[in-house]
């Protein structure tokens, strides 16, 4: 069957597997101290460690096409009392699981928004008491950020740099210009140059560059153009992201007319003409949407077995317990989800009274759990071995189409994405949602999987 006939057939409204259950699908809440509890288990075992995530909303505006909970100002008075609330947040964890001090800190990662919202003094004053003050950092601890490089300087990555951080996140979207008025982002390619070039002089191991295929006027031409920008600069990663058009979520998406926007087999041959382009620059393809020079840690990680994936995307090395700091960040142990609230008045109102700002959750079942680890390793590997013969029978029955499609392969307990499948990797992951498969949302819940 050809692609477009394949696309047709299962273009469908599918989850994109941060987590699992999808956060539609949370329903049992933990109370305050059975989350506690959750994070102190996971942290119980000697060699545990743990992630943590910073959300930093602010934006000075607000891209059209943009799906991340974020405060649109210009004011940035408002930096000091939210790094005051963040460090406010991180105490009250401290106070109640003592053995975040106790374990070591992995990974942390700044994201938005626009965490260069924050003037270098900023980022100084948030990041000292976690990378220099009572926390306990790993061995081979790693920090990155995603800058927009319009609101990036020098002196801000100078700042991160000196505290540690090594990994650097650009977001680009597109380089033509049409494509940028229509998204509300005038980026010309010189500003992404500058801050990547910064980067580079500053010792930044690691650079990627985020794009995104399905925006509002792009076309082949204006793909292999930003493609060709992109290549010149020679990023160690790039992510090439699928347009989430969710307009019910996010309503500035409504702003896009329909005759503007890529569908189906035409969005998908923008993805088709960037990985070839990719591929034939060297790049090798990582789990969905990335891509990684041979040499990159996520590409070693790809090979050797061990990449990871949680909601800060894909990393190459695995924690169980991720700490989400600011408004609506999401935070993860082995048995439960945990986000904050993601009204900002409503977050510092939790905050006033020094809890942990719970707006919602998912204690998991022990059910749950097992689905998790078998999306994890499928979005990672491609591959996972089913449980028993019983789940061998319902995947031969429930992803029949797709076998004989030839975009799945079942070899006796062992599922395997074939490379045509590549494609429709949400479609197969949906076997292992039960949730989805036993309560299909009568309302728009998911973007499209092309």
């Amino acid at each position: 069957m050809l692609l477009k006939d394949l696309i047709r057939k299962y273009d469908i409204p599918a989850p994109r597997y941060t987590s699992y259950p999808t956060v539609p699908f949370w329903s049992r809440k933990p109370e305050p101290a059975e989350w506690v509890d959750c994070l102190s288990r996971g942290l119980a075992p000697t060699g545990a460690a743990w992630a943590c995530y910073i959300h930093i909303p602010f934006c000075e505006s607000l891209c059209t096409f943009c799906g991340c909970n974020n405060v649109i100002t210009r004011n940035h008075g408002v930096e000091e009392p939210y790094v005051q609330l963040l460090l406010k947040e991180l105490a009250c964890y401290l106070r109640e699981v003592p053995l975040l001090a106790e374990r070591p800190l992995r990974q942390l990662h700044l994201g938005g928004g626009s965490p260069t919202f924050l003037s270098a003094q900023s980022l100084q004053a948030l990041l000292l008491p976690l990378v220099k003050g009572g926390l306990r950092l790993a061995p081979g601890f790693e920090a990155s950020v995603e800058v927009d490089p319009r609101l990036t300087s020098r002196e801000q990555l100078k700042a991160l740099a000196d505290l540690g951080f090594s990994r650097l996140s650009l977001g680009v979207q597109d380089f033509t210009p049409e494509v940028q008025r229509l998204v509300n982002r005038k980026q010309p390619y010189e500003v992404t140059a500058r801050a990547f070039e910064d980067g580079r002089a500053l010792g930044y191991k690691s650079i990627n560059l985020d794009l995104i295929y399905g925006l509002a006027g792009q076309t082949p031409a204006t793909m292999a153009m930003s493609l060709e920008k992109t290549l010149s600069l020679r990023p160690d990663r790039i992510a090439l992201y699928s347009f989430a058009l969710v307009p019910w979520i996010k309503p500035q998406q409504r702003l896009f007319k329909d005759e503007d926007l890529p569908k189906a087999e035409a969005k998908r041959a923008l993805y088709e003409l960037g990985r070839e382009a990719l591929l034939k620059a060297g790049y090798l393809e990582v789990g969905m949407d990335h891509f990684a020079l041979p040499e990159d840690p996520l590409a070693l990680a790809m090979k050797d077995g061990s990449l990871h994936r949680n909601f800060m995307g894909y990393t190459e090395s695995r924690t169980d317990v991720m700490v989400g700091l600011g408004v609506s960040s999401i935070s993860e142990a082995p048995d439960c989800f945990h986000q904050n609230e993601k009204v900002f008045p409503v977050y510092q109102a939790a905050m006033a009274e020094d809890r942990i700002p719970t707006l919602r959750g998912h204690v998991l079942s022990k059910s749950d759990q097992q689905r998790r680890q078998q999306i994890l390793r499928f979005m990672t590997q491609l591959k996972v071995e089913l449980e028993d013969e019983a789940q061998a029978a319902d995947a031969r029955q429930f992803l029949a189409p797709m076998l004989e499609d030839g975009l799945v392969s079942l070899q006796g307990r062992s599922l395997s994405l074939t490379e045509a499948g590549r494609p429709f990797l949400r479609n197969a992951c949906v076997f292992f949602d039960e949730h989805l498969r036993q309560q299909r949302p009568e309302t728009k819940t998911f973007s499209q999987v092309i």
